[in-house]
């Protein structure tokens, strides 16, 4: 479906940038129906909600004008969380707007503020910033709100995640009460749904892209790995896939900067981000992987937040993240705009019920397969420079290459020179790691060796006895277990499970040991003849047990 009426600007910078038809997300915001209203916009990541919220905003900002005004106050108010995300909120409306005429500023924590405050002096038709900024050039006079007629929150659940409530509700209430309110969050939970009770309108609930299904562009896939080798496993999934570009996540800096190191050394175009690096540092990284230079961002979370990288194929999990939505929040850098991508974790083999706990609270299926190995990764290897070499003998060659090759030909076979070719293409890829041999299935559990070895096949219930001491009388297993021995005449092993309680304990006897060892235990010696033995029922001692009390007794037998 194509896109219903809007101004002729925009219409002609969505066809300029290849826009045929509204997403989900965009198609819900622009109906008819949400004109002039307050929404609340549940959306996946990657589902081209800044565009929405663009579109959406147009009748404040635009109307039905060919062309903005000079700018003088602004006319909307973008909130983002993070320096990153609200840098790409200004590139992607300031194309959107470009037709119209339209000013975009940014004001964002770690740049200039005296820059900032001079480019809102000239004028903005859309401000974008980030919380804390926002609001010191609010309390600073220098961003006037008094002409805003539209206030955008995006990804309002992070911003009150990273702590962003107080400069939230500050900025709101600085900001004319007739205002149109858009909020969009990934989710909906108790504290977005009171922030919007307080600061919208009758807001209309927009549910665009089925809330808690797996996002069907991401291919998840769980990488079983030793311990020991999450950087040579990395290696291989990077080369086995080969994204165009792929993000890397790590939990902390010292992992990231570790990380970063050994993919370089390895022949990796990789830039790091990290919260220990300036903006200038962050934004060149973002530059060398947004015009190829580099191919590989190794990140932490908090610095990754809100990064919108073209052609993102690949997000690996070198470490697990500790929730299943920060999973889902790295996961959805990749399969954006109904591109295709894969999510793949790193986990070793002694973290895979942790690693299926995250996938199962974050409602999304993983294929299980040990990390690639040498073997597949050359294999795919052949695959891509075949296919690259039928790519390149498709076009038009010079007839001085034409020449040269005749010559070599007279020289060498045509296997010489095939052989020659898959040498050079192949000579600029990292070398793929040799892993030690994980299998993705469960390990299996080992034996469990019999509690009365001696037992007849297939006898493994023992019988339950109660002797009348129990902790009041400072029962302890070091003394109780050669004391029944001996009173009973059986050996250690013919004793089973101990249950210390707090009047009497309770002991477990092999059966074809236990009428021996009643018939003995009856006939105590003077010395212990104030600990009476008997049979006991096994359910009680299983429920009544208690654990053993680790205190010498003050009367034992002798």
């Amino acid at each position: 479906m194509p896109f219903p009426v809007l101004a002729a600007p925009l219409l002609t910078a969505l066809t300029e940038r290849g826009y045929a038809e509204p997403t989900p997300v965009q198609a819900a915001v622009i109906d008819p129906d949400t004109a002039g209203r307050d929404l609340l916009v549940s959306a996946q990541t990657g589902s081209g909600k800044t565009v929405a919220y663009g579109l959406a905003m147009s009748p404040e900002v635009l109307g039905d004008a060919a062309r903005l005004p000079a700018a003088t106050l602004p006319l909307a108010l973008v909130v983002a969380p993070t320096r990153e995300l609200a840098l790409q909120v200004q590139t992607e409306l300031t194309w959107l707007y470009a037709k119209a005429g339209g000013r975009v500023v940014a004001c964002v924590g770690g740049m200039d503020p005296a820059a900032e405050r001079r480019m809102l002096a000239q004028g903005a038709h859309i401000v974008v910033g980030t919380p804390g900024r926002l609001r010191d050039h609010l309390e600073r006079g220098n961003l006037r709100p008094q002409s805003l007629k539209c206030v955008v929150l995006d990804e309002a659940d992070e911003m009150l995640d990273l702590g962003f409530r107080e400069d939230l509700e500050a900025i709101l209430e600085t900001t004319p009460s007739e205002r149109r309110t858009l909020l969009f969050s990934a989710t909906v939970p108790r504290a977005i749904a009171n922030l919007a009770k307080n600061f919208q309108r009758d807001a209309l609930r927009i549910a665009a892209t089925g809330e808690g299904k797996q996002h069907t562009d991401i291919e998840y896939r769980g990488l079983i790995i030793a311990p020991g080798e999450l950087e040579r496993a990395t290696v291989n999934v990077l080369r086995f896939y080969e994204a165009r570009s792929a993000l890397v996540f790590c939990t902390t800096r010292a992992a990231v900067a570790r990380l970063h190191g050994n993919l370089v050394e390895r022949g990796f175009t990789a830039v790091a981000l990290s919260g220990e690096l300036s903006q200038a540092e962050r934004n060149r990284a973002m530059h060398a992987l947004r015009d190829g230079r580099a191919r590989v961002c190794v990140a932490t979370d908090v610095a990754a937040r809100g990064i919108d990288l073209p052609d993102l194929g690949l997000v690996i999990h070198a470490e697990l993240p500790g929730d299943p939505e920060t999973l889902l929040h790295r996961s959805g850098r990749t399969g954006r705009a109904g591109r295709k991508g894969v999510s793949a974790l790193l986990v070793p083999h002694n973290k895979r019920r942790m690693a299926e706990r995250l996938l199962l609270g974050a409602r999304v299926t993983a294929a299980w397969s040990p990390a690639p190995t040498a073997e597949e990764i050359s294999a795919r290897d052949g695959e891509r420079i075949a296919e690259q070499a039928r790519a390149m003998a498709a076009e038009e060659q010079a007839e001085a290459d034409v020449a040269l090759g005749q010559t070599l030909l007279a020289d060498l076979s045509p296997e010489v020179l095939a052989a020659l070719l898959i040498r050079t293409l192949r000579g600029p890829l990292p070398a793929p790691e040799e892993l030690s041999g994980i299998s993705d299935r469960p390990a299996p559990r080992a034996p469990v060796e019999p509690r009365y070895p001696n037992a007849p096949e297939g006898e493994t219930e023992g019988i339950w006895f109660r002797m009348n001491i129990g902790r009041n009388g400072n029962a302890d297993p070091r003394w109780i277990l050669p004391f029944l021995c001996k009173r009973g005449h059986v050996t250690r092993q013919e004793i089973g499970r101990i249950r210390i309680m707090e009047r009497e304990t309770r002991f477990e006897v092999a059966a074809y040991a236990a009428q021996r060892f009643d018939a003995a235990s009856r006939k105590p010696d003077p010395d212990d003849a104030h600990i009476r033995i008997e049979p006991a029922e096994p359910q009680a001692a299983e429920t009544r047990g208690a654990p053993p009390r680790r205190s010498p007794p003050t009367r034992r037998p002798k």
